[in-house]
């Protein structure tokens, strides 16, 4: 497979977290050959249901990322911390590997992902690892294996040992033919971006595996998700971070999008429990796999004139990215989940001024605001 030749090399240039809407760490790949694997096609639909003192196994793939880690702390609220196991193929901080079960997992080497699989008893999985919109055009082959190889495998191990299987998916799903304001569960796709195209690639086989093989498969599509607890990783939607460590540091804000782009957003915490809540939704609750979910649509220039009630000396310019705003500009402005919030209670908690106060006062901006008044 000479497209993948020397990746690793590649993987450990290119690592890091994203702040972008589906941010999730960057897996090795390793020059095997992916063999189709048989999976029974007379499987009947499997969804495990758990008792309070039976919880579930969980394997989270792409760990390290944005929302990985914040995850695995949600779980193991709830499930304990020992039934839930974090990975990833980088070496994670003391404080993350002392937190609960930790190891070392590469999706595109299926024979050990299997072996993870059953050994720990698996009945969980998520799939969170994949490279991202930027990264992924600067790489197109290594993205091609990493998106789609790896969900292949991942679809292929899923449904063998009767896994509960959620994939993120993303606003970069969409490109600039489907219908922006709002966008709905079902219309034209099309996107530009390689990552984009796995992730629509993602939706369709996770459907199939589930109507042809019996998969429970689980998909969200993550609006941009902002987070106080991880630095932006320069995708598009990462001025919405970006903004806050600017007010605090400097004062001053340059954002790369013009200041009427309207996208759709979501605080971290919403993310997550969005994540636990579609995985524990009664199957016959689902009407569909993939579902659109939301909290709030804004532009920079809203966002910058809510930061500066808490920092009204913020200064604020545009220099616009040409790349970035092509991309935003083929992205959904307004989500419609209405099918999330009938069929298993979907309903957000923060909205704009909530969100920007929670990201000040997670950020300790009251020593900077004292200092300003």
């Amino acid at each position: 497979m000479p497209v993948v030749k020397n990746v690793s090399r590649a993987v450990s240039q290119l690592l890091q977290s994203s702040g972008c809407g589906c941010g999730v760490s960057i897996v090795p790949v390793r020059c095997i050959g992916v063999s189709p694997r048989q999976v029974a096609s007379d499987a009947s639909f499997h969804s495990v249901s758990f008792s309070e003192s039976d919880h579930p196994r969980v394997l989270i793939t792409g760990g390290l990322g944005q929302l990985g880690v914040g995850l695995a702390k949600l779980l193991r609220k709830h499930f304990g911390k020992n039934n839930v196991i974090l990975s990833d193929i980088r070496k994670p901080a003391d404080s993350i590997f002392y937190s609960g079960p930790f190891i070392y997992a590469d999706i595109l080497d299926y024979k050990n992902l299997r072996e993870i699989v059953v050994n720990n008893r698996i009945t969980w999985l998520f799939h969170y690892s994949a490279l991202l919109s930027a990264v992924g055009e600067a790489n197109v082959p290594l993205a091609r294996a990493v998106n789609i190889t790896g969900l292949h495998n991942v679809l292929d191990i899923a449904a063998e040992h009767n896994l509960r299987l959620f994939v993120p998916s993303t606003i970069g799903a969409f490109g600039p033919t489907s219908p922006r304001d709002p966008t709905p569960d079902l219309c034209i796709q099309r996107p530009r971006t390689i990552y984009g195209v796995s992730k629509v690639h993602a939706e369709l086989m996770g459907e199939y595996y589930h109507y042809r093989y019996g998969l429970d498969f689980r998909c969200l599509r993550y609006p941009g998700i902002i987070s106080a607890d991880s630095q932006p990783g320069g995708g598009t939607t990462d001025y919405a971070v970006q903004i806050f460590h600017d007010a605090m540091k400097t004062g001053k804000f340059q954002c790369n999008l013009k200041p009427d782009t309207r996208l759709p957003m979501m605080y971290i915490d919403d993310c997550l429990r969005a994540t636990l809540e579609v995985m524990e939704a009664p199957a016959e609750a689902l009407t569909m796999r993939t579902y659109n979910i939301s909290a709030m649509s804004f532009t920079p220039e809203e966002l910058a004139q809510e930061v500066q009630k808490h920092v009204p000396e913020l200064q604020v310019t545009y220099n616009v990215d040409k790349v970035r705003q092509a991309i935003a500009d083929s992205w959904p402005m307004n989500f419609d989940d209405g099918n999330a919030r009938r069929d298993w209670g979907w309903k957000h908690d923060y909205d704009l001024p909530e969100l920007v106060t929670t990201m000040f006062g997670f950020l300790g901006s009251d020593s900077r605001i004292a200092q300003a008044n």
